[in-house]
């Protein structure tokens, strides 16, 4: 079992052709760069695809970016607003009617509602939205794979093609199983929650669309545990392995697009440039937007030379579970993780509920 040693290589800018290409990084263009108009922002969609973390359909609709992403605690802070009220009494309406008896009322509620804010979010967007599967589900591969054609067909039945929405699954063993059943069912999937080189590439070869890994929190980990305040952008552990994972995937010609996300400063952002895609809080968009500086590109697709330097991983669920066991931190930070969203998922459904029993 091979094990890659070091965070990333280093890299350099190759001519076109000169290793592997992935078709699913595409970038979408931003406008032309000039000393006097250009904003952080801007130089920035130029070389990633921005995409806004937040469940706020009001600042999708200001910012406008290609894509949003969603989640747990991401729409349970919003349905607490009095302007989403309406969209809590239309999900406990379609519950009402569409529930049967053994069925689970909440559950379909709940996924209504998420569904909703989605379709209100592509309104808004060219590009998709991220719906997540309840997270206490993260260890059942058949659930998720139910729950997951759940959302998707609510979203068809307003009108929304699945190819427009990616369902989001924790980066367990079992939710890498249930990726692997929807993509083969044309289903895209947003592996969430994601800290680690063996998660990422057990993701990739069950063939994700999409990964998440978290820098931020990946960040939060490392300064507890080495007793620091801060690292140098290009010192940030979150950073350095969302850099890994990219020259990875890249060379391994792996079609997952990698999006670096859960941020914690601009720096871990700015030090990303040319990542397929970033998502990003409302608050640093604004930051971006305000600030009128170049960005230098930090990733770019590795030489042949980098690339040989690459060892691959093959892994098989003994693997990924010893490898999972021996990194303290993408075991700690995604138990962590499922157990946050939970508590989250518990607050929306008793306000649910309450509804419901009205």
């Amino acid at each position: 079992m091979a094990f890659v040693s070091s965070f990333a290589p280093a890299f350099s800018r190759s001519a076109p052709g000169s290793a592997v290409c992935s078709r699913r990084s595409q970038v979408v263009s931003g406008p032309r760069m000039t000393a006097t108009q250009l904003t952080q922002y801007d130089a920035l969609r130029a070389v990633t695809t921005i995409v806004e973390d937040t469940g706020e359909i009001e600042t999708i609709r200001a910012h406008r970016p290609h894509s949003a992403t969603t989640n747990p605690s991401l729409v349970a802070s919003a349905a607490t607003k009095p302007e989403y009220e309406h969209l809590l009494h239309e999900a406990v309406q379609y519950g009402r009617q569409n529930s049967i008896a053994g069925t689970d009322t909440l559950a379909i509620v709940r996924n209504k509602l998420f569904t909703l804010f989605g379709a209100e979010i592509l309104k808004y967007v060219p590009g998709d939205v991220s719906t997540e599967v309840d997270a206490r589900l993260s260890f059942d591969v058949p659930a998720q794979v139910e729950v997951a054609q759940q959302l998707i067909k609510m979203y068809e039945e307003v009108g929304v093609a699945r190819e427009r929405v990616l369902i989001k699954l924790a980066t367990t063993w079992e939710g890498i199983q249930a990726c692997r059943q929807l993509e083969k069912m044309g289903i895209k999937t947003n592996m969430t929650l994601l800290f680690s080189m063996p998660q990422a590439v057990a993701a990739a070869e069950a063939g994700a669309y999409l990964i998440s890994p978290f820098v931020g929190r990946i960040l939060d980990w490392y300064k507890k545990a080495e007793g620091v305040d801060s690292y140098p952008a290009h010192e940030d552990p979150g950073v350095k392995s969302v850099k890994q994972i990219y020259n990875y995937y890249k060379c391994m010609g792996h079609d997952t697009i990698v999006m670096g996300a859960s941020f914690r400063n601009k720096g871990e952002i700015l030090e990303l440039a040319g990542c397929d895609r970033l998502t990003i809080a409302p608050k640093f968009i604004n930051s971006l937007k305000d600030t009128p500086e170049s960005v230098e590109r930090k990733l770019d697709t590795p030489s042949v030379e980098e690339c040989g330097l690459i060892p691959r991983l093959n892994l098989g669920e003994n693997d990924f579970r010893w490898m999972m066991n021996e990194n303290a931190m993408a075991t700690e930070k995604l138990a962590q993780g499922i157990r946050g969203f939970a508590r989250d998922l518990e607050k929306l459904d008793r306000q649910l509920q309450a509804l419901l029993d009205a």
